[in-house]
């Protein structure tokens, strides 16, 4: 089993030459508990890769193994403003992506690293599960919820890869009882024993013992971000990108003599770039998918070709004018109450990643600001775009099959008024840094077989923009609910 030091969590990339990622959520299997799901809040995998030939110190050329056993075989997985560490060499920033198997940091290495020398990038965060009682759990008795580990190593901090799913899992990362914690239930008293125990490769186990009878209602169990749970980097045999390693879960209840009452498991399914990290059964499937330069979606043609991780905008050439882009979503899952799909960004795009503060950062700032439409939109309320000087990024929506989208392109809502090809009814992407909600782009409260819609991206610039190379990060999230 290969072992990973932590660094930080990354998210996905808009840049103008805009490089995305995007993020799938995470699906429960149920048994007897109903409603029950998992969400964390980081759905993204971590990243594990080797150094090819080593490199010595002040080197900022980083040139990783394309082949062996090895998590992440390719850059597809690291965007600039990462952070990375190579060997010892922790809390460096990816400055530049050069090619498949090279990468360019900010700042030189401090020490050499041989050939081999991991090259790895942590992904954190919390877990919150949640499940419905079907029968009563008596005085005394518990909760119980099963984490899958590593064979061994789970508790070190650093993400774990290994040949297969049944000898990977989460790093417990020093998580303490104190840092989970249990509520809702109808009649419930959490005030009993509770306790953690990091697993050594039979799975991390977290117990809560209630001291009144819980008659029903929904239990929340939830492990904090702090110091949180970390996420596992692909198997190294048999994975493919874009394939999610899927892990299960398991929320049981018990009497105080340790008898089982009811129980679920809940897959999750963690691929690149982002954690599939919905309440997952096996049906659920989310996949992202490229639109050719010249294709038509919402209306407009591409100006460039997308692919499944990168929207590559390139060099803006001519300003005051439309540039258009799209990729194509598609969900299938058998719940029950259907699914929902949000979207989200870390930032408006910023020059060479520079903080774009509040929602209205604009030039002055060395920003690119969310468009503001012709005439007033939102992350959640559109409004007509057909006027190339009112510049900025925005999306748009299209259904393919089915009518899932949350708007299209040409419908009359909002302050959109208009219906014909021509048009380009838009919305902006949710500033996680202005402390916007994400907002659903698809949804459905029933199940679906291969619903799909163009996600369309726009872009405008204008002529006082300042030279630079902007970006942001994106993230998607599907979540299907049972």
């Amino acid at each position: 089993m290969t072992k990973m030091k932590r660094i930080l969590p990354f998210g996905l990339v808009i840049l103008v030459g805009l490089g995305w990622l995007f993020g799938h959520p995470k699906e429960l299997e149920s048994a007897n508990l109903t409603s029950a799901s998992a969400t964390l809040s980081n759905p993204r995998l971590s990243f594990f890769g080797q150094v090819n030939t080593g490199a010595s110190v002040g080197t900022t050329t980083i040139n990783i193994k394309s082949s062996g056993n090895i998590a992440d075989l390719s850059t597809n997985h690291l965007f600039p403003n990462d952070t990375v560490a190579v060997g010892v060499n922790g809390g460096k920033t990816v400055a530049s992506i050069v090619d498949a198997d090279t990468f360019l940091l900010n700042s030189g290495l401090d020490v050499t690293v041989a050939d081999g020398t991991p090259v790895y990038a942590t992904q954190s965060g919390s877990l919150t599960v949640t499940f419905t009682l079907t029968n009563t759990i008596p005085a005394n008795g518990y909760v119980k919820l099963t984490i899958p580990d590593p064979a061994s190593g789970g508790n070190d901090g650093a993400p774990d890869t290994a040949a297969s799913v049944a000898d990977n899992g989460f790093d417990a990362n020093g998580i303490t009882a104190a840092d989970v914690t249990t509520s809702g239930g109808t009649g419930c008293t959490w005030d009993g024993t509770e306790t953690w125990t990091a697993g050594s490769g039979s799975g991390h186990t977290y117990t809560q013992v209630t001291s009144t009878a819980c008659t029903g209602g929904t239990i929340t169990i939830t492990i904090d971000s702090d110091p949180g749970l970390v996420n596992p980097a692909p198997v190294y045999s048999g994975h493919t990108q874009g394939t999610a390693d899927v892990y299960t879960l398991t929320a049981s209840t018990y009497d105080s003599s340790d008898n089982q009452i009811d129980t679920a498991d809940i897959k999750v399914a963690p691929v690149e770039a982002v954690l599939v990290s919905a309440t997952v059964e096996e049906t659920l499937s989310f996949a992202v998918a490229a639109r050719s330069v010249g294709s038509t979606s919402c209306g407009k043609p591409a100006s460039v070709t997308s692919t499944a991780t990168s929207i590559p905008w390139g060099s803006i050439s001519s300003t005051d004018t439309f540039y258009d882009a799209a990729q194509q979503l598609t969900v299938s899952t058998n719940a029950d109450a259907g699914y929902t799909v949000k979207i989200e960004e870390n930032d408006q795009m910023g020059k060479d990643g520079t903080t774009c503060t509040g929602a209205t950062a604009g030039e002055a700032d060395n920003c690119i600001k969310d468009t503001t439409c012709d005439t007033s939109c939102s992350e959640s309320s559109e409004d007509d775009w057909e006027t190339a000087t009112n510049n900025g990024l925005g999306i748009s929506l299209d259904n393919v099959t089915g009518s899932d989208a949350a708007f299209e392109y040409n419908a009359v809502s909002g302050n959109c008024t208009g219906t014909t090809e021509s048009d380009f009814c838009a919305r902006q992407i949710a500033d996680m840094e202005a402390s916007e909600t994400n907002q659903n782009i698809l949804s459905d409260t029933a199940p679906v077989s291969g619903s799909s819609a163009y996600v369309c991206y726009r872009l405008s610039v204008s002529g006082t923009q300042p030279a630079g190379y902007y970006y942001n990060k994106v993230k998607y999230t599907c979540t299907a609910t049972f």
